[in-house]
């Protein structure tokens, strides 16, 4: 790479981290990393711990659902370590604070760039903690460590597999008398048509949004009409 290649790879770097919207230079990058040098997967637990410890039982209380979105991407990246990644990472999470009110937002797209988790496997085991969805996916490719994001309906996520796990879940929660909606949306759609002459943020143009939402309801409507009637 030229030395204009790497100052550009360098940017979209670092032009911002998650849940922040300023950019950084290289070396505030660095120092926002340095905050967690002393940092590991054990003690980024212990942290978490005491957040939710903290702050479930006050939830419980006002009648508040956590709804912890996975790691994205769902493995260490920069040196951090990650506590959100897998079913183990969940089951985890549901021992520490073992409450209803202590939940996940089941993001596809994020857990399905690991080959080695099962999307429908999670929903059915960690059904009733779901409380919203994140319905996209993401499509590795021939080096492990990278995925793109694909359509909804193709890519690694076997979307229809996923949308009958969430509606069987539904359906458990109905016949038990528990009307907690499963809500999603239709994250990360592809730029498309109008949306291209737009500034938007990546993944959230209006258009691949609503292309998405559209392929993802024909599916959550097909299996209701064959397999789920109570549900309509």
């Amino acid at each position: 790479m030229s030395e204009a290649d790497i100052e550009k790879l360098t940017r979209n770097i670092i032009a911002g981290l998650p849940g922040a919207e300023e950019g950084y230079t290289l070396d505030q990058f660095r120092a926002r990393l340095a905050e967690y040098d002393h940092i590991d997967k054990a003690q980024l637990r212990e942290n978490m711990a005491y957040f939710l410890r903290a702050i479930v039982p006050v939830c419980e209380e006002v009648g508040i659902r956590l709804a912890v979105h996975p790691d994205d991407p769902p493995r260490p990246i920069l040196g951090l370590p990650r506590i959100v990644s897998t079913i183990e990472d969940m089951q985890w999470l549901k021992e520490t604070v073992d409450s209803i009110n202590n939940g996940f937002t089941m993001c596809t797209g994020s857990y399905g760039v690991r080959a080695d988790n099962d999307l429908v496997k999670m929903v059915e085991t960690f059904g009733d903690r779901i409380h919203f969805t994140h319905l996209r996916s993401t499509c590795r490719e021939a080096n492990p460590k990278t995925f793109h994001e694909a359509a909804h309906l193709s890519g690694d996520v076997n979307m229809v597999a996923v949308v009958d796990a969430i509606l069987r879940e539904e359906q458990r929660r109905k016949q038990a008398g528990d009307l907690r909606p499963i809500p999603f949306r239709p994250d990360h759609g592809h730029q498309m048509l109008d949306d291209l002459r737009k500034k938007t943020n990546p993944g959230y143009s209006a258009i691949g949004r609503l292309k998405g939402m559209a392929e993802v309801r024909g599916v959550e409507l097909a299996l209701k009409m064959t397999k789920y009637p109570e549900l309509l």
